[in-house]
């Protein structure tokens, strides 16, 4: 089970707040499961439960009102876009970590979970990769148009200032798989987006998110993506580490930190363990995103992250999406399951509030 934190130790990162509530809402994600059971207690809604609370019936049928949900699931596909969007007090906050490679995917995800695009106020890239950044530009464009019709100020895109120009993966075949190229600060500001570029940790949307600069890498065997190379001016470079990735986290009151890791080329122990640092003395609510441990040359590492997310960082719970792999998702599933293991599918959303009066509490921290 995860720890209480001592209120009289736990400190949060300057300027970041602590929340309410935070609302997690999956827009592009690998894999579709509108299906699959939840257990009892995890703060997970299946795709077709949201769906279906906010189609009207059309018709009746044995006392049954009858809503046609199923021409109106999203669609997956190979990258990460996540919504996040927090509560306190009256006040609500929206930030998009990561859009995933196609805008027209994103946009009709979007449109089928009834996203309001104008709440966004801020757009995270986690890391230079196409399989996040790919749609900044038209995304960025449609987000910048609601604002403006909402009367809301230009969105701001908050990147990392290290940005190569391609990547890709070199395979013992002898041949690079590479990834389209990365779209330029120019092409993303012309899109309506005004862009900041963060290389440290930083507060996002006035301390309702806090972004975490450089991950240290701390374990033995959470030693990057095998085979990975950067393209810039030209030269083709060897880039295991991939420094630029960064992740975002939020903290809940009575509940800790959750953290949001878009690939974790950095280990999402590592990330995890940052983030511990980071929000000194608070418990670990919920790791989402991509580990990364899919493919020959990363799934050895598998056993012994389980081990660690188990034993060390002990989760409230996990949300492997995006690169993961099977492999590491059964073994996860092994580790967690049941009452703590909540699988990250495009068109999930989960809600992280303090538990019911009553339940017991794992954290205690104010601003």
């Amino acid at each position: 089970m995860t720890e209480k934190a001592n209120p009289t130790t736990s400190r949060l990162p300057d300027g970041v707040l602590c929340l309410d509530a935070l609302e997690v809402l999956i827009i592009v994600d690998n894999e579709t499961d509108t299906l699959s059971s939840v257990d009892e207690g995890l703060p997970q809604v299946a795709e077709v439960a949201r769906l279906a609370a906010r189609t009207p019936a059309t018709l009746r049928c044995n006392h049954l009102a009858c809503k046609v949900v199923f021409d109106r699931l999203c669609c997956a596909c190979h990258g990460l876009s996540v919504l996040l969007t927090g509560h306190r007090g009256d006040e609500r906050r929206s930030l998009l970590f990561d859009v995933g490679p196609y805008p027209d995917l994103w946009l009709d995800n979007a449109d089928r979970l009834g996203v309001d695009m104008s709440s966004i106020e801020c757009i995270f890239l986690s890391h230079w990769h196409f399989d996040h950044s790919g749609g900044l530009p038209k995304v960025i464009e449609a987000i910048a148009a609601a604002r403006a019709a909402a009367g809301a100020t230009r969105p701001t895109v908050d990147l990392h200032p290290d940005r190569p120009d391609q990547r890709g993966v070199a395979l013992p075949s002898g041949v690079m798989l590479t990834l389209p190229r990365e779209p330029g600060f120019d092409e993303i500001a012309a899109a309506g987006g005004d862009v900041v570029k963060h290389d440290e940790p930083h507060p996002l949307c006035d301390g309702f998110f806090h972004a975490s600069g450089a991950i240290e890498r701390v374990t033995r065997y959470e030693t990057g993506l095998v085979g990975h190379h950067s393209f810039r001016s030209g030269v083709c470079d060897s880039d295991p580490l991939i420094t630029d990735e960064r992740y975002v986290a939020a903290c809940v009151e009575d509940r800790g930190v959750s953290v949001f890791s878009a690939c974790s080329h950095a280990g999402i122990v590592n990330a995890s363990l940052s983030a511990q640092q980071q929000f000194a003395g608070l418990p670990i609510d919920m790791l989402l995103g991509g580990y990364h441990l899919a493919g020959k040359a990363m799934e050895p590492r598998i056993e012994e992250t389980v081990r660690d997310l188990r034993d060390l960082i002990r989760p409230r719970v996990v949300a492997p999406g995006h690169c993961t792999g099977w492999r590491a998702k059964a073994q996860l599933a092994g580790a967690f399951a049941p009452g703590r293991y909540a699988p990250s599918v495009v068109g999930s959303s989960y809600r992280l509030a303090a538990p019911a009066p009553g339940a017991v509490a794992t954290s205690s921290v104010r601003d």
